[in-house]
């Protein structure tokens, strides 16, 4: 049995009198706070919750009867009363707590339900300053902690899903909650209040642009328990953070069975890929593989850009995750399902897309509503050994870019096009990265090599493997255009590629080589654009 401080046992039961209600989130209060009240619980409310519980005929009394101070500032002070934490955190069989709540009247609360302002709906549902600043829950923090540290005496519900379970221990041990009961509610709460905490400290940096704050949290909500992590001996759960940012997290599941951790890794990055192109511009599709793009394109169509995509990797793409910018429509759905596919994670989805995509019964289709801005600020973070690494977003897009051609020879317009492309799906392609790129379709992709002349070598290969499958003399590298995410630190990954057949190379520069590098491109007549913006992605 667990002790406090001054070595006395928490009891096992604690029998639930009084009950202090007051809730943001209004969904299910009426049917739990009627059975409380129908098993002789006295009902203790603020505000509008009073008025809702007090509106269904329930008998509540006003937080104000109890502290005899009414709220103040527009309901801004209404519980931060002696009356009100005295009663929770008062220690039951401690003399000394025991005289000061009869010296000063105060009563037990043996049960608090309470759950928060909408501070994150409000702060990523687009709130000005003032309201934000106005859904910054006080009384509701200060009550539940309160509670939850007495969770000898007082069982704290914060999550509306627990109603039910409360209930449940009520009636199965006669209007009393168990200890065990009191210590999973009270880690719950102290979890919610540090996730609500996290998420006002971030907002706080956000808009006063503090980039390295000197305390950062990070907090979200359980949205689903995996059934493992990357590995079946790992376990592993999804959180969402509230932001609403289009993409897997946001999305909405049409059918297919459950997303795996290894699922929702893949088809966010092959989302935030597939983002790069503007959908008003052109039809895009990635096809990803291990968060490694197998192939990518843009098209005229859906159907046409899945088509380029897959020829760059037909057998990595098998058993993969296909993200499209434009609503799913029946030519494409076709398409993608003519080869086991994992997701597709679209926009949207015409009813005729739907149905073919309901042969497959296990493939996920995910909708998101919309395309994620690749030019928006956010954050990513990792962890290490005793630590976290915490950065901004990769937001650098290549049309911001001021590009400079170092090469004798300029790019042609249809090189240009290519090596736009080609750096935008670099930047998603897992570090060292190399893309060849022909008619707005990658070719051959080198991903995650110690060596750039390694990842050059490899995406040719492979490139040379997808024409021996399409029947071509010749693999679409010759007369191809190749991206390179960081710069060529000596001339043979450049040389590399162009005995690939590339003729034209982007990439940032930066080399103490770059003059060897640049020598070399302008000796075999290819044309070189510097970016000066590196896209390493570890």
């Amino acid at each position: 049995m667990a002790v406090n401080a001054k070595n006395i046992p928490a009891p096992d039961l604690v029998p639930v009198r009084r009950a202090l209600i007051s809730v943001s989130d209004k969904i299910g209060i009426i049917e739990f706070a009627a059975a409380l009240s129908k098993s002789g619980v006295e009902l203790v409310s603020t505000g509008g919750t009073a008025a809702a519980l007090s509106g269904a005929g329930l008998p509540v009394r006003d937080v104000s009867e109890i502290t005899g101070f009414p709220e103040i500032m527009d309901g801004r002070v209404k519980t931060l009363h002696p009356a009100i934490h005295g009663a929770l955190l008062g220690i039951r069989d401690d003399a000394e707590h025991r005289e000061a709540m009869e010296t000063y009247g105060i009563h037990s609360i043996d049960l608090v339900v309470i759950n928060l302002y909408p501070f994150e709906e409000v702060r990523f549902g687009g709130g000005d300053y003032p309201a934000i600043v106005e859904n910054i829950d006080i009384g509701g923090p200060a009550m539940l902690r309160a509670a939850a540290k007495n969770h000898a005496y007082v069982a704290v519900v914060t999550d509306p899903a627990d109603y039910d379970r409360v209930l449940t221990g009520l009636k199965e041990n006669d209007g009393a909650v168990s200890y065990r009961l009191r210590q999973e509610l009270a880690a719950k709460a102290y979890a919610r209040t540090a996730a609500y905490d996290a998420a006002i400290s971030q907002w706080f940096a956000e808009s006063l642009s503090i980039e390295q704050p000197k305390w950062r949290a990070f907090g979200g909500r359980l949205a689903e328990v995996m059934r493992y992590g990357e590995n079946p001996h790992q376990q592993a759960g999804f959180y969402l953070t509230g932001e609403k940012r289009p993409g897997v997290a946001t999305a909405r599941q049409v059918q297919g069975k459950q997303l795996s951790y290894n699922n929702i890794n893949d088809t966010d990055a092959a989302f935030e890929l597939v983002s790069e192109f503007d959908p008003q511009g052109t039809a895009a599709v990635a096809i990803m593989k291990h968060a490694n793009p197998c192939g990518v394109a843009e098209g005229a169509s859906l159907a046409e850009a899945y088509a380029k995509a897959l020829a760059c990797d037909p057998v990595s793409a098998f058993g993969g995750i296909v993200a499209v910018n434009r609503a799913l429509d029946r030519e494409a759905a076709e398409e993608i399902a003519k080869i086991f596919t994992e997701v597709i994670i679209a926009p949207d989805a015409t009813e005729e897309a739907q149905a073919i995509i309901a042969a497959k019964k296990n493939l996920r289709l995910l909708l998101t509503g919309g395309i994620a801005d690749p030019r928006a600020p956010g954050l990513s973070a990792k962890t290490v050994a005793g630590g976290l690494l915490v950065q901004s977003r990769d937001n650098g897009v290549i049309d911001d870019l001021e590009l400079s051609v170092v090469t004798r020879r300029a790019p042609t317009e249809s090189e240009m096009a290519d090596l736009k492309f080609a750096f935008r799906v670099a930047k998603h392609v897992k570090s060292n990265a190399i893309v060849y790129a022909k008619n707005l379709a990658t070719v051959g992709i080198g991903a995650g090599q110690m060596s750039r002349v390694d990842s050059a070598r490899i995406a040719a290969r492979k490139a040379e493997d997808a024409a021996r499958a399409a029947g071509l003399d010749a693999p679409l590298t010759k007369g191809s255009v190749v991206a390179s995410d960081a710069f060529f630190p000596f001339a043979d990954g450049l040389l590399s590629a162009v005995e690939a057949g590339a003729t034209a190379v982007i990439q940032p520069g930066g080399s103490m080589r770059d003059n060897e590098v640049i020598a070399a491109a302008d000796e075999h007549g290819v044309a070189m654009i510097f970016t000066g913006m590196r896209h390493f992605r570890h």
